[in-house]
C-alpha cells in the first residue's frame, strides 16, 4: 500500500513537472523570454554607451586643459 502511493504520489509530481516544462515551451512564452531579454540587453548597451560617453568627454576636457586647447581656434 505504501509503496503503490509513493508511484502514485511521484507519478503525480512528474507529470506536473513534465507539463510546467511543456508550457514554458509554448511558442508565446519563447517569444515573450527573447522580447525581454532583447530589451534588457538594449538597456545595458545604452547604459554602457552612456557611461563610454560620459568619461570619454571628460577625458577631453582634461587633455583639452593639459594642452592648452581650451581656447584654440580651428583653421579652416
Amino acid at each position: 500500500m505504501i509503496r503503490r502511493l509513493f508511484y502514485l504520489s511521484l507519478g503525480a509530481f512528474l507529470a506536473f513537472w513534465v507539463m510546467r516544462r511543456l508550457q514554458a515551451l509554448h511558442p508565446n512564452h519563447v517569444v515573450r523570454r527573447t522580447a525581454d531579454g532583447a530589451a534588457g540587453m538594449l538597456a545595458r548597451v545604452r547604459d554602457f554607451t552612456s557611461d563610454a560617453l560620459g568619461e570619454a568627454a571628460e577625458r577631453e576636457t582634461q587633455l583639452r586643459a593639459r594642452f592648452g586647447l581650451d581656447n584654440a581656434e580651428i583653421d579652416n
